[in-house]
């Protein structure tokens, strides 16, 4: 772990602990004195919270389904459809039956609860989820269909219990059934998990939608423990908890929306457009400089046998920088397959015979906008490097998913280096920051007279 990487973490946990003791001291004195347990009848205010939290959950299930339709990730797929459920459930069977001034049955009520709990679960799973999904839209589909399915289940079950499921009182203090103290107390078992579950995530991945997941998880989690110690859940009443729990939805509505800001939507491909114009001009540049200053050294009468050798040298560098800068541009704006620009750049990087590359990239592996980008630019920074500095004759560059994970390697055989002796150049620097703007971790081991090689594990 980097240095930066390490404060950056410390940081959240430090400010988690302290979020975590400032709410744990509050529930505290809610247990301890009961007389601050308090519930508002003001059921006008319920029903906006109420259709509050469904708008957030719903606006959360949508980011989380754009997400999932581009980088195809399954724990992306259980947000959007516990967010879905979250919304759904709320909508169907706390605000509907109770626009018209009714009163919620005790049906509603429970097939209500049904569904926070089933949506609580999804979320809850999602952090532990490390697979990817090829078939993207069919998968949105079916899993969109299966909680409508799941919470149509739901509803038929209460109703089937009828006047067999125990009745909620309204009141305030009254003794609510021990059914619902165990279901208030499932929910927090499921927003713990989750917790636990988006904070393992940020400290492996360093990504920042992991740490708003985790916060909102925690506001989450003292809501539901908030009901837990009132359990009022009345269309006519509300309390601290639901207060919370709309707090809890914010926070993830402004981790979603930065997740998707900075994401890959036009961002990654104006950066890169950006990075290529730059590279011309600090690599282009210098060999066309090169050559207009051998071209006047001609005009001015210089030896021609020497000054036409190193023009012609510079004439194909300038050459060949232009070819790899359209390939880069045209993996970046999408024009061109990411494996068949690679594959281009690799037929001329070898086109002179000094370099043998392998490239073998795993059939049904997927990468996504942005990853495209940089895992293009960091093989060619390591084959680069094994040609020119290595010394290398051969090289191996791999794309592939081994267990779970995605990875990409270039191994050469060259010269090597002894890491401990030798400083990191800037074109490891730049290796580094490439893969961690991603999200991947980056890796190299190098040994003198046994060759180098470097690994990416791509963001789960």
């Amino acid at each position: 772990m980097r240095r930066d990487e390490r404060d950056d973490y410390y940081a959240w946990l430090w400010g988690e602990v302290l979020l975590i003791g400032l709410l744990g001291a509050g529930l505290t004195l809610f247990v301890a004195y009961p007389s601050l347990r308090n519930t508002y009848s003001l059921p006008q205010v319920r029903l906006v919270l109420d259709t509050a939290v469904t708008l957030a959950a719903a606006i959360v299930a949508v980011l989380a389904g754009v997400r999932f339709s581009v980088e195809g990730r399954r724990l992306d797929l259980l947000l959007c459809s516990g967010f879905a459920a979250a919304a759904a459930a709320t909508l169907a069977f706390s605000i509907a039956p109770v626009l018209g001034g009714e009163s919620l049955h005790r049906t509603e009520f429970w097939a209500g609860l049904g569904g926070r709990l089933f949506a609580a679960l999804l979320i809850a799973a999602a952090p532990f989820s490390r697979r990817r999904v090829n078939a993207r839209g069919r998968a949105l589909g079916e899993a969109l269909l299966a909680v409508a399915m799941v919470l149509g289940l739901i509803w038929w079950l209460a109703e089937q219990g009828g006047t067999a499921l125990p009745p909620v009182a309204e009141g305030v203090g009254a003794d609510q059934p021990s059914q619902l103290i165990v279901a208030l107390a499932a929910q927090s078992v499921f927003s713990l998990v989750a917790m636990v579950g988006w904070g393992l995530r940020f400290r492996s991945h360093r990504n920042d939608l992991d740490r708003w997941l985790c916060l909102a998880a925690t506001l989450a989690l003292f809501a539901e423990l908030h009901y837990v110690f009132t359990p009022l859940l009345s269309p006519r009443y509300v309390s601290q908890g639901d207060f919370l729990r709309l707090l809890s939805y914010s926070v993830l509505l402004v981790g979603v929306w930065r997740a998707i800001r900075f994401a890959e939507f036009g961002r990654a491909v104006s950066e890169e457009r950006a990075r290529v114009a730059r590279e011309i001009h600090d690599g282009l540049a210098q060999y066309l400089f090169a050559v207009s200053t051998h071209a006047s050294m001609l005009e001015k009468g210089v030896e021609p046998e020497k000054t036409l050798a190193q023009l012609k040298e510079a004439a194909a560098a300038a050459q060949q920088e232009a070819r790899f800068a359209v390939l880069a541009l045209s993996s970046a704006g999408g024009s061109a397959p990411f494996d068949a620009a690679l594959r281009r750049y690799i037929d001329f990087l070898t086109a002179d015979g000094q370099l043998e590359v392998e490239l073998e990239i795993e059939d049904g592996i997927r990468l996504a906008p942005d990853e495209q980008i940089e895992v293009f630019r960091i093989v060619q920074e390591g084959l680069a490097n094994a040609r020119k500095h290595a010394g290398a004759r051969r090289a191996d560059v791999r794309i592939e998913e081994r267990e779970g994970e995605r990875l990409v390697s270039v191994v050469d055989d060259g010269a090597g280096f002894d890491e401990a002796e030798i400083a990191p150049g800037q074109g490891l620097k730049n290796m580094r920051a490439r893969a961690a703007s991603i999200g991947g971790g980056f890796r190299m081991t190098s040994f003198p007279g046994r060759g180098t090689a470097l690994e990416v594990v791509l963001r789960s």
